[in-house]
């Protein structure tokens, strides 16, 4: 995949396979430490351990549509590939924890993508009964979505999946990954 957003769009759909009720992504940059970490963590069904060993194996997938689950291993490639690590760890009806581990000024590192156009996918994706916490922060500073924040203000009148809502949480995420990065995008 060309973009590490791609990556993170395709494991969270994995969450929301899960039935998991709360996913969190959190994105640690670092130009400091020449690091970028994306972490992935979810309540859902998780996984039985023998399983979890082999859930790397592009061939190893429990979807029916298809014979192949490409997601965590071409993300667990994607980190190796430029000087970083892959950790997964999961237990049966707790959750998944995915982490990839990327060297930020590695010439191989994906660009990290268009962030509020996977947001915005993947609140559209997730229902009104999942929820996304998403923390991005860079050097010293940070930004939080949380969709239940944002949900408690709507009320039970209005979907967080609205036009006008989708529209607002798309210049929110803009403006605060702009301030993170000092002003300008990433």
């Amino acid at each position: 995949m060309k973009e590490i957003s791609l990556h993170i769009l395709d494991i969270i759909q994995n969450s929301i396979s899960a039935k998991a009720k709360v996913i969190q992504l959190t994105i640690f940059e670092s130009t400091i430490n020449n690091v970028l970490i994306v972490t992935i963590e979810d309540n859902g069904q998780g996984m039985e351990e023998d399983f979890l060993e082999k859930v790397t194996n592009p061939f190893i997938t429990t979807r029916t549509t298809r014979k192949v689950g490409l997601g965590i291993s071409l993300l667990k490639a994607a980190a190796e590939r430029c000087g970083g690590s892959f950790h997964i760890d999961s237990q049966k009806g707790i959750g998944t924890k995915v982490e990839a581990i990327f060297q930020y000024n590695h010439i191989d590192r994906a660009p990290l993508g268009n962030m509020p156009d996977t947001l915005i996918s993947i609140i559209l994706s997730l229902g009104n009964d999942i929820e996304l916490i998403y923390i991005h922060s860079y050097n010293d500073e940070a930004f939080t979505l949380d969709t239940r924040e944002i949900k408690e203000i709507l009320g039970y009148e209005v979907l967080i999946t609205e036009r006008e809502v989708i529209k607002w949480i798309r210049n929110y995420i803009q403006e605060g990954l702009k301030k993170i990065y000092g002003g300008v995008g990433n």
